[in-house]
C-alpha cells in the first residue's frame, strides 16, 4: 500500500516537475530524429499480464533486428544514444507508474516470450511483482549494452549468463523487498552507483 501510494505521488511530481525536460526532448527528437516521439512496445507485466511500455524513441524508424542491443548498434541514433546513456529515453515511463502498469523498483519488464523462461513456480514469483524502473538487477547491469558490445555473441551471453543472473537478483529482491530498500535502490540509480551488498 504504501509502495503503491509512493509510486502515485511520485510519478504524478515527476511527470509535471520535468515536463519541460519532456518537451524539449520531444522537439529535438523532431528536429533530428524525424517520425514519432514515443516508442511503444507490449511488455510481460505483472502477474504475466501484457502492457505497453512508454520510451523517447532513440533508434532509426522502422529499425528491425535483434530486440537485445548493444552500444554502437547502427539502430540507434546519435542523439538516441545520447538518451540511452543518461536513461532520459526511459522517463516517459513514469506514466506507466502513474497508471499502474510499472512501480519505481522492481524486475525490468521484459519481452512475453521472456516468460517462459521461468522454469518453476519459485522463478515465477517474479511475476508478483510490478515491473520497475530500476531495481537491483538493473543497477548491476546498468552497462548493460556496454558489456554486450565486448562479447562474441550478444544473444547468447545474455540468455546463458546475464538471464539467470537477473532472475537471481530479481527473486532475491521478492524476498527481501521493503519500502527502505526501494528508496536506497532509487538513490542508488539516481546516483547511479551499484552496491553488490544492497541486497543481504
Amino acid at each position: 500500500m504504501i509502495k503503491r501510494l509512493f509510486d502515485i505521488v511520485a510519478s504524478l511530481f515527476g511527470l509535471i516537475i520535468l515536463s519541460p525536460l519532456f518537451v524539449l526532448i520531444a522537439l529535438l527528437i523532431k528536429v533530428y530524429m524525424p517520425g514519432p516521439v514515443f516508442f511503444h512496445q507490449i511488455r510481460c507485466g505483472r502477474y504475466g499480464k501484457p502492457f505497453a511500455i512508454h520510451k523517447f524513441r532513440s533508434m532509426k524508424v522502422h529499425a528491425i533486428g535483434s530486440t537485445i542491443s548493444v552500444k554502437g548498434d547502427n539502430r540507434i541514433t546519435p542523439l538516441g544514444a545520447k538518451l540511452r546513456e543518461y536513461k532520459l529515453d526511459e522517463l516517459p515511463e513514469l506514466w506507466n507508474v502513474l497508471v499502474g502498469d510499472m512501480s519505481f523498483v522492481g524486475p525490468r519488464p521484459d519481452m512475453p516470450e521472456y516468460f517462459d523462461r521461468l522454469v518453476d513456480d519459485e522463478e515465477r514469483k517474479i511475476l508478483e511483482l510490478r515491473p520497475g524502473i530500476t531495481g537491483p538487477a538493473t543497477l548491476k547491469y546498468a552497462n548493460e549494452e556496454e558489456l554486450l558490445a565486448g562479447v562474441e555473441d550478444p544473444i547468447k551471453y545474455n540468455d546463458e549468463v546475464l538471464w539467470p543472473e537477473k532472475v537471481r537478483l530479481n527473486l532475491q529482491y521478492y524476498y527481501q523487498q521493503n519500502f527502505l530498500l526501494d528508496l536506497s535502490l532509487i538513490l542508488s540509480t539516481v546516483f547511479r552507483s551499484y552496491n553488490p551488498r544492497i541486497l543481504k
